[in-house]
């Protein structure tokens, strides 16, 4: 019965003396008390040594993955094939049904095999003998790391953890130094107020409050290695009519103590995003070349990975960082957003108001299949993405100009049709044209005519003038109607005058 034993150095390939040893597993380990007992117990076969670490990670990725290595394989076939009736002692089950499949040998795997490696482990500088435990040290040390590289498929030209992480630092220096430059600002500006107006760099205005200290050395600083010659004659100007209060040296400390922290802060970012801006050229340099480094690394960072960022689509590319709004559009149906971190882009910056959508959706587009060959790709070239940038400018410059439809050449332009008229060749007789001299007749009057007399048309106009004059009497009648109607409801009735008798008129026989 032999037993296989792997190391990072080598397998090594024992043969157990007494088998009856397994059957009592409980008491096992003291037959590996010392050096000399566990000699007793197993006798060492065959070493078969690694060349090389590269060796090495091809076996222990083939006993991970449950495959034979070559040397393995090798090896027992010189030892074990010929001996039939022999069994193997594995550690691994899946490793032992590979080793029977491809060679034919009998393998077990146990509680009594578990516990018996645990042993040979404990006194394996002893049974391994030409082996330093030093040497193996660091063996097993170089096949760990080599192994979890190669499972984590690491890269150490492609790392986008480390963008990740530097892209948040500079977010979070960025709002340090804003806050840490309000609160120079507004300290000393109890003591010189008028140089905050002055001066509106904040790294000038650091410098100077570290050079000068209280207002009082203004006159005799040299300030030309931090301030232009106009801007330090106002700052002495200033200096000597200012309104601000006196401040201790103590308080001077302090702010100047500020200062050193806020330059420091300063330096450090200035030195994270040459970083960044490196590291964004050698992982994703189309993605750069399009949207910038800051914000390709934002849209990275927002996304996961390179590689989470690539399985997005265009549409989601456009609106990532945009999500509450995207929802809250969804929620309220109404318009969703049109872009979110890609709006800090170049392209959609120079672009205006109107053509900020589209020129973010184009943008989109380009820059999820530059990502896609960022991340895919063998070769790490920027021609892709500068091809596609110039397409976007001239698309921007057209946009802008408004020639919508010649972007994409004369396939999506408007034909220019002129107005057909069809000619007919038929020609038809034309009265017109003929020529016939005019002759002049007199005119016949009928004897109808002659007969009626002219005077009949005086009674029509007569009784026009008679209907024309009754509707002018009926008008008026009508409106002395109303003005009496108006009198009687506005005079007050008097209730005990009795009503007068009418008077009856007198007829013409009466007379």
């Amino acid at each position: 019965m032999f037993v296989l034993y792997e190391t990072p150095a080598g397998y090594a390939i024992f043969k157990l003396l007494d088998e009856k040893k397994l059957e009592q597993v409980d008491n096992l380990y003291q037959e590996f008390e010392t050096p000399e007992k566990a000699n007793k117990l197993l006798k060492l076969k065959h070493f078969e040594k690694f060349n090389d670490t590269t060796e090495a990670l091809a076996a222990a990725t083939a006993a991970v993955e449950g495959k034979v290595a070559k040397p393995l394989k090798k090896t027992l076939k010189k030892l074990l094939v010929d001996d039939v009736q022999s069994s193997l002692l594995v550690a691994d089950a899946k490793l032992g049904t590979a080793i029977k499949d491809k060679l034919s040998v009998q393998c077990v795997c146990n509680t009594g095999v578990q516990e018996l490696m645990r042993c040979i482990r404990q006194q394996a500088d002893s049974l391994l003998g030409g082996l330093p435990k030093r040497e193996m040290t660091a063996m097993a040390l170089g096949l760990a790391h080599s192994l979890s590289r190669y499972k984590l498929k690491f890269s150490p030209d492609k790392i986008d953890t480390m963008i990740v992480q530097a892209q948040c630092l500079l977010d979070d220096l960025d709002k340090e130094l804003n806050n840490y430059m309000m609160r120079a600002r507004e300290w000393y500006g109890w003591h010189f107020p008028e140089l905050g107006k002055i001066i509106t760099d904040n790294i000038a205005f650091v410098k100077t409050i570290k050079l000068v200290g209280t207002r009082d050395n203004m006159a005799t600083s040299d300030l030309s290695d931090i301030l232009p010659e106009d801007v330090e004659e106002k700052v002495k100007e200033a200096a000597e009519i200012s309104m601000g209060t006196e401040i201790s040296e103590e308080d001077v400390l302090n702010i100047q103590c500020l200062c050193d922290e806020i330059i420091s802060i300063n330096d450090y970012r200035t030195h994270l995003y040459d970083y960044l801006k490196a590291r964004m050229m050698a992982m994703a340099p189309n993605l750069t070349v399009l949207v910038g480094d800051t914000v390709g690394a934002r849209l990275i960072a927002h996304a996961g990975s390179l590689i989470n960022l690539a399985k997005h689509p265009s549409s989601t590319v456009q609106i990532l960082g945009a999500e509450k709004a995207l929802f809250r559009a969804l929620k309220t149906k109404k318009d969703t957003p049109k872009y979110g971190l890609i709006y800090h882009a170049q392209l959609v910056g120079q672009a205006s108001q109107k053509n900020k959508g589209k020129m973010s959706r184009s943008l989109a587009a380009k820059a999820s299949l530059a990502t896609r060959v960022d991340a895919f790709g063998e070769e790490a070239t920027f021609e892709l993405g500068a091809a596609h940038k110039v397409k976007l400018e001239s698309r921007l410059r057209l946009l802008e100009e408004g020639n919508l439809r010649k972007l994409s050449g004369t396939g999506k332009a408007k034909a220019k049709f002129e107005k057909y008229q069809a000619k007919s060749e038929v020609f038809t007789y034309q009265p017109e044209a003929d020529n016939t001299l005019n002759v002049k007749k007199k005119r016949k009057h009928s004897e109808s005519e002659q007969q009626t007399p002219v005077k009949k048309e005086e009674p029509a106009e007569e009784e026009a003038e008679v209907k024309s004059e009754k509707k002018k009497k009926k008008k008026k009648k009508q409106k002395d109607e109303e003005v009496e109607a108006v009198e009687e409801a506005a005079a007050p009735e008097p209730e005990d005058q009795p009503t007068p008798a009418k008077k009856k008129k007198k007829s013409k026989h009466q007379e």
